[in-house]
């Protein structure tokens, strides 16, 4: 089954597609990818993960074209940006 697996950092950014196996789950779509070699920093126990922008348990099985996303931690507060852009 082919999924897409993304990833984004200010600097750079990854998305790959790749053939997992029928009845995988998040996490090992995400593992087999090879990811989290190219991004040591990606911590699935604290990143949130989600399948086109809706936000996705890791244990949840994969399905054929889905575009798996993990998501970076928010360093700033949305709010508080736009209010210094508009000041």
């Amino acid at each position: 089954m082919n999924v897409g697996v993304c990833y984004a950092e200010a600097d750079r950014q990854l998305w790959m597609r790749l053939e997992v196996p029928e009845g995988s789950t998040l996490e090992q779509a995400i593992t087999l990818s090879g990811i989290l070699k190219e991004y040591p920093e990606i911590d699935l126990a604290n990143q949130k993960v989600g399948i086109f922008g809706k936000l996705a348990k890791l244990e949840i099985e994969v399905q054929e074209g889905d575009r798996i996303e993990i998501y970076r931690q928010i360093t700033a507060d949305p709010k508080m940006v736009k209010r210094r852009r508009t000041a």
